[in-house]
Formats: C-alpha cells, structure tokens, sequence
C-alpha cells in the first residue's frame, strides 16, 4: 500500500532538498519520488544528503508538468501553508489527511503535493488536486523547511498506516530486552537457592521463602541480559564464600 503513496515536489530549487526529502521518505517506508521540473537533478548535493536513501533519488521519475505526475491518482493532497479561496475541501489536521489517503492507496495511486520552497503552490497547481492540507504551527512562525514539511506528512501517513490491522507492523525492540527462557529463569533459581543455603540466609530448603522470591523475580520480569547480571552477582558472592 505504502508504494501507492507518491511524493511530488513541484520545481525544487535547491538539489539538496530533493536529497533530504528522499531521506525523509524511505524513514517512513515511502519510495515513490516525482520530481515536476526541478531546476536541477540529477545532482550530488540531492544524493549527498539522501544518505542511505539514495535509491529513491535513483528511481525518481522527472517530468516537465504536474498534471503529468498525478494524472493517473485517485487523490491528490496539496500541501499549503496558506489557505486559498478555491473551494476544495481541506484537512486541517495532517493525521485526518492521513486516513482518507491510506484507505485510498489500499487500491489505487494517491499523491501528496509540495510546492516551492519559497513560494508553495500557485492557484493552477492547486487546482490540480482534489485536496488541501495544512501542518498546524506556532501563528508567528510557521515556516517548515521543504523536507521537514514532507517528513511531518510522511510520518501521518506511516502511523496510519502502521495502525490499521493489516499492517502487520512489528515494532521495534532492544535485543536486550529479550526475556529469558523457561530454563534459563529455572538456573537462576536453583543457583539462587544453593546460595542461600552456602550464605547460611537459611539453614533448610523453605518453600514460602523461595516461592516469595521467585514471586519477586517473575513480577520484575528481568530480561537475559538483567538475569545473566544477577547471576554474575551472584556467582561473585559465592566465590567469597567459605568452602562447606
């Protein structure tokens, strides 16, 4: 779905902006670039600063009108920091935008519309979109850089995406955080018992004791990496035990 989602940038003066907004692209999945006359690209400013995202400045696609790049798109989002008088309906917030496009680009090509650095989109151009959108700022200063611009939509668009059922999305976590297994929890406690013992903590195997310990532990939900740590630990006290 998300390759059913288009960027287009409307005549991009700065070559660096095409390479920082194709980085800001494939951060949220997106891939599909179209450049309507820029002044100039290919360039290596655009692939310098498109990082690790080079291929999306590779696979761009460059044409001369932007009727030609949204021809074929069921719906086209204007991206404006003004609101014009032409009467097309507009999403005041960026995260309503993005569910009307997701549930679109499930079936067919949307575009998301971003004009001139300084001077946006003219009336012409909006007109060949059926939307506007608006990124809410601070009234005093409401001026967004070209690729931050594209980064705040692509972002809605993503966790839009990301939330409906058939994303699949798997977040990310820190290995480190990986729970241990059944086993290793169980060496944990044997080796936690033995000291105990060893330490003279108690003088016989207690049931209510070791069950309220392992309570303990099981609520903190160490992860293998904590566990191996307590272990350690506890391995170092008992090589300061005396010999039994």
């Amino acid at each position: 779905m998300l390759s059913n989602i288009r960027i287009v940038l409307v005549q991009t003066f700065h070559p660096g902006n095409i390479g920082a907004t194709a980085r800001a692209m494939k951060t949220m999945g997106l891939t599909n670039l179209v450049l309507v006359n820029p002044r100039q690209f290919p360039d290596e400013e655009a692939t310098r600063l498109a990082a690790g995202a080079t291929d999306v400045i590779d696979n761009a696609r460059v044409v001369t009108r932007l009727d030609e790049a949204v021809s074929d798109c069921v719906q086209v989002v204007g991206a404006s920091a003004r609101l014009r008088s032409l009467p097309l309906p507009h999403f005041e917030e960026p995260d309503d935008m993005a569910q009307a496009v997701t549930q679109n680009a499930q079936h067919a090509p949307v575009a998301l519309v971003f004009g001139r650095e300084r001077s946006g989109l003219t009336n012409d151009e909006i007109r060949c979109c059926t939307h506007q959108v608006s990124i809410p700022a601070n009234p005093d200063y409401g001026i967004l850089n070209l690729s931050q611009a594209v980064q705040i939509l692509a972002y809605e668009v993503h966790r839009a995406w990301r939330r409906r059922d058939d994303s699949h999305y798997v977040y990310q976590q820190p290995t480190e955080t990986t729970p241990p297994s059944r086993e290793q929890f169980l060496y944990f406690q044997e080796h936690l018992g033995r000291l105990m013992q060893q330490s003279g903590f108690i003088t016989q195997p207690h049931a209510r004791t070791e069950e309220q310990l392992q309570a303990l532990f099981t609520r903190a939900q160490p992860s293998r990496k904590e566990l191996s740590l307590l272990r350690g630990l506890l391995s170092a006290f008992e090589s300061h035990l005396p010999d039994r």
